[in-house]
């Protein structure tokens, strides 16, 4: 059976990971309080911020803007694009 965590991005009680996703205090608040599925939009949402700030996750600077958003993205209300950022336009 799952471990349930009550999901800080979701707001609900939902399946957790199966694992702290990274070393340190911030992987240990992750794999306590955020859901499986809300790693799963934070990954999407981590290649737009890697993209859009010409981000390269192997420097230092890029895990630090990394793990900024992140900790926004999960716990704060202010995971926002890059203020350049233009969403893709969708074909129908």
């Amino acid at each position: 059976m799952a471990r349930m965590v009550q999901c800080a991005k979701l707001k609900k009680e939902l399946p957790g990971l199966k694992y702290p996703p990274l070393k340190g205090e911030l992987g240990k608040r992750i794999f306590e309080t955020v859901s499986e599925d809300a790693w799963k939009m934070w990954l999407k949402h981590s290649t737009m911020v890697i993209n859009e700030y010409r981000l390269n996750p192997s420097e230092p600077e890029g895990q630090r803007v990394l793990r900024e958003q992140m900790q926004k993205f999960f716990f704060e209300s202010g995971a926002e694009p890059p203020p350049e950022y233009v969403p893709a336009k969708r074909h129908h």
